[in-house]
Formats: structure tokens, sequence, C-alpha cells
């Protein structure tokens, strides 16, 4: 079991009624800016290799994979079926709430790559969530999360609602260290300078948080 990370308390949601009636009706729209979704295609070519078995968690319509590369199993997960089947970079998918239930249904040391964008915000139990993606993670695997400051507020968990960007980052990187199974995280951080105006005036590009970390190369059975 993984070490504690969030109290009750930093778990709570504004909105406590059954997430499968916020995420009932399809949201064909992009939740981050054009430039944040560059960024975060660019960060999965880094840290892709073609080929490559993925577990796209907390998935929509778009993966935001390279368009360029080829990837072998591409199993997308999320809370509504019909963005899920938009979605045509996944090879196959399931919907399932991680709030209620954290267990995958996905084999052992089946998939290369775990990717969670813009939606960590909304896990209640990320120390379970983090270590599913550890134990479906084949040896020197990779679990990338991504994220903004943007979110639905009333879904986020307290502790995430209370935090600004370092500290989000700061929280992610003690869900991976909480599972005990993750080399130690790297963490990216890029907010771009705006003069106040332009923020006054609207405009202001998304910041572009990340942290990944890699399983440990030959881990045995766990």
């Amino acid at each position: 079991m993984p070490k504690t990370v969030l109290t009750d308390d930093e778990r709570a949601q504004q909105d406590d009624r059954p997430d499968r009636l916020f995420y009932q009706k399809p949201r064909f729209v992009q939740h981050v800016d054009e430039q944040f979704r560059e960024r975060l295609t660019d960060l999965y070519r880094e840290h892709l290799d073609a080929g490559d078995d993925v577990l796209d968690l907390m998935s929509s319509w778009v993966s935001h994979l390279p368009s360029e590369m080829r990837f072998g199993r591409v199993v997308g997960h999320g809370m509504n079926e019909d963005e899920l089947a938009a979605n045509d970079r996944l090879t196959e998918h399931f919907v399932q709430d991680l709030n209620e239930t954290q267990v995958l249904p996905l084999e052992e040391s089946t998939v290369d790559v775990v990717l969670c964008a813009v939606s960590v915000q909304y896990l209640q139990r990320p120390e379970r969530v983090f270590a599913e993606g550890a134990r479906v993670l084949r040896p020197g695997g990779r679990f990338v999360v991504s994220f903004s400051n943007r979110m639905f507020a009333q879904k986020a968990i307290r502790a995430w609602r209370t935090a600004r960007g370092p500290g989000r980052c700061r929280l992610v990187e003690r869900y991976f260290a909480a599972v005990g199974a993750f080399c130690e995280p790297t963490t990216v951080r890029e907010s771009p300078l705006v003069p106040p105006r332009q923020r006054v005036l609207g405009g202001a590009p998304d910041p572009f948080y990340a942290v990944h970390a890699r399983t440990p190369e030959g881990r045995g059975p766990r």
C-alpha cells in the first residue's frame, strides 16, 4: 500500500455529488490553450518511443500524442464514453470513476508509458492511482503528469485548490514518492512572463507544469 499523502479534508470536493453525473455529457472542447498543448506534445515526443504501449489516464477526445509517432497499444481511460470513442489515437478504452475504484483493469507490467494530462487535480485517492500506474508499468516505464492553472474548481480536491503552481508540483512529487516504486521525479515549470497590461486585458498563456518519473530498470514482480 502507498503511504498516505492527503488528509480527508484535503481530498474534499466542493461538489460532492457522484463524478459520473458531472461528466455524463461530453465536452468536445480544449481545456488548455494551444501553446500548452504544443508544449505537451513536445514533452511526449521527448519521453515516448515509437511502438510504446501507452495508458492515457483521465483522457478525453484528444490525447496530444505526436501525430508523426506510431505506438503499439494505446489504452484510454476516462469518464465519458462519447469522448473516448471520438479519440482516434486510442486502440481501446474504458470508463471508470477512479474516485470510486482505483484498481485498473490491466495486467501487471503491460504498458511502457502512463499519461495523465490536465486531470490529476480531480483525484481524491491519488496515492492509490499512482500505485496502480506503477503496477501496470514495465521496468523502466514512464509516468508523465501534466497540468496548468485551469480546472473545474467544483471537482478539484481542496489540496489542489488551495495550492499554486510550485505547491501543486510538490504535491505530485509526493504522490510519486508515496508509492515507493518510482525513481526521483523530474519537474518542469514554465510560466511565461506576461506584461501586467496584457494580464488585465486577457490573453496570458497558460503556465505549463509537468512531473514525470520512471520505474527502475530490471524491477522484479511486485
